[in-house]
This record gives structure tokens, sequence and C-alpha cells, in this order.
């Protein structure tokens, strides 16, 4: 009896948080192979049939799909571990450098100092 094929994917790091900044909330997507040519690869990504270049991709290791720019892989990718938060001192320093007597921007200095009282307050 023929030994069954073990499905192949691309791989896709995503972030749950995305829209909020890079929280660290990341996941690894797996989107199915469906073909391979000698120029393309083809997969389904959410319901959805794409290919990227074959070349390119096994050339690199990874490669930009621009219909819902994501970078995709061909080896499951790494999980990045969780950013770390900055010192309150060092809000205190960005603050000042933002602050527009020392030619930073009012937008800047307000922005800069609403994350240090956010901090500020959960510590």
């Amino acid at each position: 009896m023929p030994e069954l094929a073990l499905p192949e994917y691309l791989y896709e790091l995503w972030d749950a948080n995305w829209d909020d900044g890079p929280l660290g909330n990341y996941k690894v997507l797996r989107h199915e192979i469906t073909k391979k040519t000698a120029r393309r690869i083809y997969f389904v990504m959410r319901g959805h049939p794409g290919f990227v270049d074959r070349q390119r991709i096994e050339a690199a290791g990874e490669i930009f799909y621009r219909p819902v720019a994501r970078t995709l892989y061909l080896t499951e990718p790494e999980v990045p571990g969780q950013p770390t938060q900055p010192s309150l001192p060092e809000l205190k320093q960005a603050m000042a450098k933002a602050h527009p007597d020392r030619g930073g921007t009012h937008e800047a200095f307000v922005a800069a100092r609403a994350r240090f009282e956010r901090a500020k307050a959960t510590r």
C-alpha cells in the first residue's frame, strides 16, 4: 500500500494585536500547499487560493505576499519574544526630548507624556 504524503505548508507569523502595535501575541499560521510547479507554489489561505514565485521563495526562504500584505515562509518561523517595556527613566527622557522647547512638536510631546503617565500608573 502506498504511503500517504504529509501535507506541506507555507507559514505566516501573525500578531493578534497588529493594529495596536507589536504586543507579542504572535502565532504561526499554516497555509496548506495544494500544488507545486517549476515556477509557482499554489496554496490556500483562509479559504482562498493563492500562489507565490517558487524560485524567489526557495532562494530567500520567505516572500512578501502582496494580496494580503503578509510575509510567507517556507519553514516555520521562530516566534519572537515579548518586547521589553521601556523603564520610567527612559520614558521620561523621551518625553523631555519631544518637548517643543527642545525641538520636538506639541503632538509628539503629548504622545510621549501619555505613554509616561500610562506606564507610571501601571507600575
